[in-house]
């Protein structure tokens, strides 16, 4: 909302200036700006860890990616990771940005509730 905001106000505001020229490219520029910056927001408030029965969907900043609990083989979250790490089953890691190091005590908390779940849905010999 404050970046449509501020976006309207310089588009508004700037032309009446004395000595400022805001034509309509300038416009145009203002508007393509705050919606890339838009978007990014959007992008980043859309991060999220979803568990379901079958596995944990992980959305992070420019892709989605399923897994099923048995490809999930190891949750890591060190101290010097700025978020989760799924290790999963053909050697790969998976980041998981909706469990950021920056939340704190919050962020552990939510990592050892993934460590459970995955824990919770191994396979049974």
């Amino acid at each position: 909302v404050l970046t449509a905001v501020g976006a309207v106000l310089i588009m508004v505001l700037v032309p009446q200036m004395p000595g400022v020229t805001f034509g309509p490219a300038d416009e145009v520029g203002t508007a393509v700006f705050a919606l890339g910056v838009l978007w990014l927001l959007w992008r980043q408030g859309a991060v999220r860890a979803v568990p379901g029965e079958q596995g944990l969907t992980v959305r992070n900043f420019i892709y989605t990616r399923s897994v099923e609990w048995a490809e999930i083989v190891g949750v890591t979250f060190g101290a010097g990771s700025p978020w989760v790490q799924l290790d999963l089953s053909d050697g790969d890691t998976l980041a998981v940005m909706a469990i950021q190091r920056a939340d704190g005590a919050r962020a552990v908390e939510e990592s050892r509730r993934l460590a459970t779940l995955v824990a919770l849905h191994e396979p049974q010999p």
